[in-house]
């Protein structure tokens, strides 16, 4: 009896992975067209950093070093430079220089994000940044920053004080 039952036990596993696996295969298939298709991303996929700028163009950076400070991989570099009277960069005192990060540190956590008080730096759609050389993977300040808006009139430069008319 107890062989009877031991059979029965079997077969009842069989058939319940067997209508687990029927169940799975009327579901549809998705399938995703990359790379001829663009892929699509969650709302809140990290990928490439983007140091972001305000309306008129400025940076928004403004050199505080609170994501190099809340980085755990310590994989990004800032030097900061003051604006000045004939040339601003961005909305504060100072701006980034250099801004660097090394991507063959980065965990993609997202701590540096969520330290930036003005939002300078987000996380990007990029995610195809796999390479051979590992130089290539340390991404300039210029590489990251997104392009201009249409209308803005960046760099903001001091106008020329007009010669005093002789005579």
């Amino acid at each position: 009896m107890a062989k009877i039952s031991e059979v029965i036990g079997g077969a009842a596993a069989v058939v319940k992975g067997m209508s687990i696996t029927f169940q799975e295969m009327l579901h549809p298939t998705i399938t995703e067209d990359y790379p001829d298709a663009p892929p699509k991303f969650q709302e809140r996929f990290r990928g490439v950093h983007e140091l972001q700028r305000d309306e008129n163009g400025l940076e928004k950076c403004v050199a505080c070093f609170l994501c190099a400070a809340a980085c755990p991989a310590d994989c990004i570099y800032i030097e900061a430079a003051e604006n000045t009277e004939e040339l601003r960069i961005s909305g504060g005192e100072r701006f980034a220089k250099v801004y660097n990060i090394d991507y063959n540190r980065c965990i993609f956590c997202g701590f540096c994000v969520e330290a930036c008080p003005t939002d300078a730096i987000t996380h990007g759609h990029g995610f195809e940044i796999a390479s051979y050389n590992t130089s290539t993977l340390i991404y300039r300040k210029e590489q990251m920053l997104v392009p201009i808006p249409a209308g803005a009139h960046f760099p903001l430069k001091a106008e020329p004080h007009a010669a005093p008319e002789g005579h």
